[in-house]
């Protein structure tokens, strides 16, 4: 899905080479149509929950891009003061000013991280966003592979989207 840098935040790579912005966005958009549930909607609102969903999986770009730049300005504006993030294998929860540290003092250089398969569900006030990730780089000199599972949650603070909660969980071999 996008460029991204942190064993802490692990399943990004957007765009994938050769694939633009737009067609991401227009396949994305395709993808997202609810299907019918208990209660019927009309179709303004699957339009409305698709641009929702389209501008959160934006968002994720911005944050995967700020974080490649080791961004943390940018990635503050993205995150919700509440934030909360647990690592690929549940032992570290950090929270907003813990994760900001860690973009500055990582001890990985990400080579790559590649998404698919991403959705968003709108809820209200809240996007959920979850996918699948693909990460290539080093550690400690060491090349590392990770293959797992995403889901964050977004929240409509005021007219601004920001990222509550970040999860991942690696997917065994």
């Amino acid at each position: 899905m996008k460029l991204f840098a942190s064993a802490d935040c692990l399943w990004r790579r957007f765009p994938a080479p050769g694939i633009t912005l737009l067609a991401v966005l227009l396949v994305l958009g395709m993808v997202l149509v609810r299907h019918g549930g208990a209660q019927q909607t009309s179709s303004q609102d699957h339009t409305s929950d698709d641009g929702l969903s389209a501008k959160v999986l934006s968002l994720e770009t911005l944050w995967n891009q700020a974080e490649v730049a080791k961004d943390t300005q940018s990635l503050d504006h993205l995150l919700a003061d509440t934030f909360l993030y647990v690592d690929i294998d549940g032992s570290l929860l950090r929270n907003k000013a813990e994760f900001l540290s860690s973009v500055n003092n990582r001890s990985e250089r990400i080579e790559s991280i590649r998404s698919e398969s991403m959705l968003g569900h709108v809820y209200g006030n809240t996007v959920i966003v979850t996918g699948i990730y693909h990460e290539k780089g080093t550690l400690n000199g060491k090349p590392y592979y990770h293959h797992g599972r995403f889901t964050d949650t977004w929240v409509k603070e005021g007219s601004a989207w920001m990222c509550a909660a970040s999860q991942a969980t690696l997917i065994q071999k």
